[in-house]
């Protein structure tokens, strides 16, 4: 079984239209889950957490609408921009909902976390035990180390391997030492997802070769049970399709053992998102 913990659904088609993609992307049409499972259930995917990428707050209902339809979606990480006054009304008007599991937050929030309401605002959604994703790059994670450390019952994912580049020499150093220092923190995860986006090569390699310098280097800083799949799904279209991705993952937890696998696919998601079981 495997659960991916990064797609997105959209469909530009309703009276209102979408806030992303724009009409001039290649991404621009309907995205919805029965799409995803044509690609996701011949490779063993059982089920998605939504990431959120619609600015529009009703969009996390469509999501959940959507949810309510059909099981394939496990969980939505919604989008609620912390650091303003209607945060906590927005945040208490889906925490409830079963599905909902987190936000997700990026440069933007992680540029100064001291400024404004965001520390509060973080404590009022660890406190209804909900996670936080974080899209941010290296020069970024020393404020993520610093929530963590400041609200270790905050349960964070990094996205997108924290946006390094790769290009199949040895990672970036400071880039190492950043996952290293937030990896200290156990509460913090790493979802290894958008891998084939920061591939310097384009279309992105399929070897598995090609990412072992990073992957290996998350799998000293975070171990077995703090890596988490995602495909970034349809972004990752743009260099690869989905099931280069999801082999590529395939071959590296593979070498792992079954246990760290199945760990990497399935019961980390379950420990970082705590999506309810199927019905």
């Amino acid at each position: 079984m495997i659960i991916d913990t990064h797609t997105h659904f959209y469909d530009p088609s309703r009276p209102q239209g979408v806030p992303w993609p724009g009409p001039d992307s290649e991404l621009y049409r309907t995205v919805l889950p029965e799409h995803a499972r044509e690609l996701a259930e011949p490779e063993g995917v059982t089920g998605t957490v939504v990431v959120e990428a619609s600015a529009w707050v009703d969009d996390n209902q469509w999501i959940l609408d959507l949810a309510a339809e059909d099981p394939f979606i496990v969980g939505l990480v919604g989008h609620i921009d912390p650091d303003r006054p209607e945060f906590g009304a927005e945040l208490d008007r889906f925490a409830d909902h079963p599905q909902f599991v987190g936000i997700r937050c990026g440069t933007g929030q992680f540029g100064d976390i001291e400024a404004g309401s965001f520390i509060a605002d973080m404590e009022l959604l660890a406190s209804k035990e909900l996670e936080l994703d974080v899209l941010v790059g290296k020069d970024l994670l020393g404020n993520v180390t610093r929530l963590a450390r400041h609200l270790p019952e905050l349960r964070v994912v990094i996205n997108h391997v924290a946006s390094v580049r790769i290009d199949g020499e040895a990672a970036d150093p400071e880039w190492v030492d950043a996952i290293n220092a937030v990896a200290e923190c156990p509460s913090v995860y790493m979802k290894v997802s958008g891998f084939m986006e920061s591939s310097a090569v384009q279309p992105a390699p399929a070897a598995v070769d090609f990412y072992r310098p990073v992957f290996d280097a998350m799998w000293e800083a975070f171990g077995e049970d703090r890596l988490v799949f995602g495909s970034n799904w349809p972004v990752s279209e743009r260099a690869g399709d989905y099931k280069r991705c999801v082999d590529i993952v395939k071959a590296y937890f593979g070498e792992k053992g079954e246990a760290a696998s199945n760990k990497y696919f399935y019961a980390n998601s379950k420990a970082a998102y705590r999506w309810p079981d199927p019905a």
